[in-house]
């Protein structure tokens, strides 16, 4: 290794996503400490979101960068992919935020705390699009992992929230240090953690595939990374922690948290780790975690616990794609393609659709309060109809029929991408699930537009018809238009998932 190829200048152009990202966390903390006003420390957060998107497409549309390389190996790479990641980052930020104005503004949480956080958190996403090696990766990974953390358990005087605090940390530390042990066995073998030099490695020894380490460090890398998906049998933290959390929270955690998972599953086994370990391993648990998922969430009674379980089953479908990639790696160059365009376009349309749910959850219940159960919702479209019809769109969206379109053709997607690659088992296993998960989110949908329970008191409907606060809605109408938007064109998403 040449002097040279380590002394290779830092593309700050490549950086300034991150840059901006980093600078939001600062600006952030800077507003709170020096302004003090609730009204200063969220406009730092939406402005510094907005320039990190803005700066991330800039960036993006001027074709490849990379930094921190050695020789040809590069740790930070800006391309349209992170871009893509970024973005997504900074929209979910503001939308949670959005969704958090009740609770920021009755003092539930502290503003301060609560919007440096979210900037931290969103700071990580971005990098983790970026990664270009194993370690970039994992600790982009936690960085956008452990301000959750701390928004999990901030809603004072709470047991149930610490507890979820609890449960999250724990796991996720199990989790991490599985994925950096395997990351750790991986340059045993290999000598290197850059994804693009791993791939070449075993590309160019084959050898390397027989040695029982190798499939060792593989299997943890995979296995840490589904934590974070909350892939079953990893997936019990899930529920209880999404129940714990503030609503706006767990929108979070079901949204950037899981995007986040996917990112990461996907660079490790679409660029660097060899497809056959990594294709069955996935495809058994893309079948376990919807199955699992769809089959607990017929007898969830709990709104929150019922889209933590279809959140559950919603990564097996994620998975998928990814399952099959050891077959397609075998067949024709479309075919992987395939897999990876599948992948991405689902997490797109689950992350605007699952948002859209949780928006529709803000926006039915009294402020501050927790998600509640069905019985609850009883009637609520009646009393906010366009709330109400959001809310369904939603979740037939996620159950994949029209006019959910959105939905509808991210499963056509997967169903595609596993056909063609071969695994039409999976398929026959994606299809059946569909009709499983149908059960429950038409329940859902009926008891929306039911007959409306008697309330307890005088005063409780009028409380669960709810004010909500303007950003609340707002932000429910924008992820509602653009679920109908990408649903009527869908090719938008196929052209940005095409990376």
């Amino acid at each position: 290794m040449t002097e040279q190829s380590l002394t290779q200048s830092v593309d700050n152009l490549a950086l300034l996503p991150a840059y901006l990202a980093a600078g939001t966390a600062v600006l952030v903390l800077l507003a709170d400490l020096l302004v003090g006003r609730r009204g200063a420390t969220v406009a730092a957060l939406v402005t510094g979101a907005a320039a990190t998107g803005i700066g991330a497409i800039v960036v993006g549309r001027g074709g490849e960068r990379r930094t921190f390389c050695v020789a040809d190996a590069c740790s930070y790479l800006a391309t349209g992919r992170s871009a893509l990641v970024a973005v997504l980052f900074a929209l979910l930020t503001v939308g949670v935020l959005a969704l958090s104005a009740a609770i920021l503004r009755n003092g539930q949480v502290p503003v301060g705390e609560y919007c440096f956080l979210l900037a931290c958190s969103m700071t990580g996403g971005v990098v983790l699009g970026a990664a270009g090696d194993l370690i970039t990766l994992i600790v982009a990974l936690e960085t956008l992992t452990l301000p959750l953390y701390v928004l999990v358990g901030l809603r004072r005087r709470s047991v149930a929230s610490a507890e979820a605090a609890m449960t999250f940390f724990v796991v996720s530390v199990v989790a991490t240090a599985l994925t950096l042990l395997g990351a750790a066995l991986l340059y045993a073998v290999t000598g290197t953690v850059h994804l693009t030099a791993l791939a070449d490695a075993f590309g160019a020894d084959p050898g390397l595939l027989e040695v029982p380490l190798t499939a060792a460090a593989v299997g943890l890398v995979v296995l840490g990374l589904a934590f974070k998906v909350a892939a079953v049998p990893f997936h019990a933290w899930a529920p209880a922690t999404y129940d714990g959390a503030p609503v706006p929270v767990a929108a979070y955690l079901s949204t950037a948290s899981k995007l986040g998972g996917v990112v990461a599953l996907l660079a490790v086994t679409s660029a660097a780790l060899p497809a056959t370990v990594t294709g069955p391993v996935l495809a058994i648990l893309a079948a376990l975690t919807m199955t699992v998922g769809n089959l607990v969430a017929l007898r969830q009674t709990g709104m929150i616990r019922l889209l933590a379980w279809s959140s559950v089953a919603q990564a097996g479908y994620l998975l998928a794609p990814l399952g099959a990639l050891a077959l397609a790696a075998g067949r024709t160059p479309d075919a992987r393609a395939a897999a990876v365009a599948a992948t991405v376009a689902y997490a797109i349309f689950f992350v605007v659709m699952e948002f859209a749910a949780f928006g529709a959850v803000v926006a039915l219940r009294p402020a501050g309060a927790d998600g509640g159960d069905l019985d609850d919702y009883r009637g609520a479209a009646r009393r906010r109809p366009w709330v109400g019809a959001a809310f369904v769109l939603a979740l037939i969206g996620l159950a994949g029929l029209p006019p959910g379109l959105a939905g509808l053709f991210a499963k056509a997607a997967v169903v595609r991408s596993l056909l063609v690659g071969g695994a039409g088992w999976l398929a026959l296993v994606v299809a059946i699930n569909a009709v499983i998960g149908l059960a429950y989110y038409v329940r859902v949908a009926a008891t929306l537009y039911a007959p409306a329970a008697v309330p307890a008191s005088p005063d409780a409907d009028a409380e669960g018809a709810g004010r909500s606060p303007w950003p609340v809605p707002v932000a429910l109408a924008v992820a509602t238009g653009i679920a109908v938007l990408v649903g009527f064109a869908p090719q938008l998403v196929l052209d940005a998932a095409g990376w």
